[in-house]
């Protein structure tokens, strides 16, 4: 039988590598990066809808990351006072619960 070279380097990949690399399977997220969970997503819009909606809230505020995995929640990045940390928390927590919010948000003073 007679290969072309493309075809022996595919070949020989695909026993190289053995049929376990063969499968397309996603490699498993680390804690903290975005999950591409459809209700990963749908959590982390609706959160962001509920933070957009609040006018009161500065654009810091609205601007926070918002980091989906698992039903877990951390919130990240720079917001006005203590108060607007608490409502952005306070805002997450009615969506997921209390317990599976991770509130590292850092309050920074008006230049």
């Amino acid at each position: 039988m007679k290969l072309r070279p493309f075809a022996m380097v595919l070949l020989a990949a695909g026993l190289w590598c053995g049929p376990a690399a063969m499968r397309a399977s996603p490699p498993p997220q680390a804690p903290g990066s975005v999950s591409t969970e459809s209700a990963d997503r749908d959590t982390t819009q609706k959160i962001r809808k509920a933070i957009i909606g609040d006018k009161t809230l500065s654009t810091y505020a609205h601007n926070v990351k918002i980091f989906a995995h698992d039903g877990k929640v951390t919130l990240r990045g720079p917001v006005r006072s203590e108060d607007e940390k608490r409502t952005v928390n306070d805002m997450a927590a009615a969506i997921v619960g209390a317990d599976n919010v991770t509130n590292e948000l850092t309050v920074q003073s008006p230049k």
